[in-house]
């Protein structure tokens, strides 16, 4: 165990609260107005993302936060958290382990999986415009860059193999049958691999299902990460983004397959960095639990 002084951990919580405030500034302004935003909103609705919980630094796992000339540090009143006699406030694991021990299991299970494997990334993006094909109605209230038929057009004319079930599960019925695979949510842990954008989003889920575990700067590292690569998601769909000034990805043709590649690469290996760092997370909790959790990590 680590022990810091307020003096050291205090810049810390404020630089962590200054950046996520400016990660949310947008989504929070736009929350006043009630004005929506097909790119942005993504994270926090499907994700549930609430600012406020973002805003919270943790230390992480073995760190505890000495008090400082106006006491405990606020983590006292967090859940997770335990304070001693002297106002020494620590993360409380064996707490959490009772509460998600199986869902760090299956986190550290999954992202470990997902780190064995090479990534792919020929799937252009496709995931998209498999939700869309021949439906009139979609998603979102933006208009299709080619239409509906040149939509239906670029999907027929490729291959489509995704390999998330969160992405699958959204395909209209007529695209279903198209896909090379049929993920399924018991099938996550066989399919998920490094070169899906979702899969490098979902960093950020598993930062925020570990909760208090997850040190501040890798919980805000996911978030942006998942940022950066929902604009490019967006972008490289059918749908037009010019009411947001966001220039098209056009997959369908040969040097929109090639930008996209080229930052989908990018976005993979900035994913695994952060999914090795979240796979140590789960491994310092695991490796603390009391006998029969770590059995079960290892099965």
């Amino acid at each position: 165990m680590t022990s810091i002084p307020a003096a050291c951990w205090l810049p810390l919580l404020e630089t962590h609260e200054k950046r996520a405030d400016s990660l949310t500034a947008g989504h929070r302004a736009r929350k006043t107005t009630r004005e929506r935003h097909a790119i942005d909103d993504f994270l926090y609705d499907y994700y549930g993302t609430r600012p406020a919980a973002l805003r919270r630094w943790h230390p992480g796992v073995g760190i505890s936060l000495e008090p400082g000339p106006n006491g405990s540090a606020p983590h006292r009143q967090w859940r997770w958290y335990a304070t001693d006699a002297d106002g020494v406030v620590t993360f409380d694991v064996a707490a959490f382990l009772a509460d998600r021990a199986e869902s760090v299991r299956f986190i550290h299970r999954l992202l470990s999986a997902i780190a064995s494997r090479p990534a792919f990334t020929g799937c252009l993006g496709l995931h998209e415009w498999a939700m869309v094909y021949r439906q009139r109605e979609h998603r979102h209230p933006l208009p299709l860059r080619l239409g509906q038929e040149g939509t239906d057009a670029v999907v027929e004319s490729h291959q489509i193999r995704c390999t998330h079930f969160d992405a699958f599960r959204f395909f209209t019925p007529e695209a279903v049958s198209l896909n090379r695979l049929q993920p399924t949510r018991e099938s996550q842990v066989e399919l998920d691999q490094p070169g899906c954008l979702h899969a490098s989003m979902d960093c950020h889920k598993w930062a925020t299902k570990l909760g208090p575990a997850v040190p501040g700067d890798l919980a805000l590292d996911c978030f942006e990460l998942a940022r950066d690569i929902r604009l490019l998601d967006m972008q490289a769909s059918p749908y037009d983004l010019s009411s947001y000034g966001e220039p098209a990805v056009a997959i369908e043709t040969p040097e929109g397959k090639a930008g996209y590649v080229a930052r989908q690469r990018e976005f993979s290996q900035r994913a695994g960095q952060l999914r090795a760092r979240l796979i140590a997370v789960c491994a310092a909790l695991l490796e603390r639990a009391e006998p029969p959790a770590r059995e079960a990590a290892r099965s």
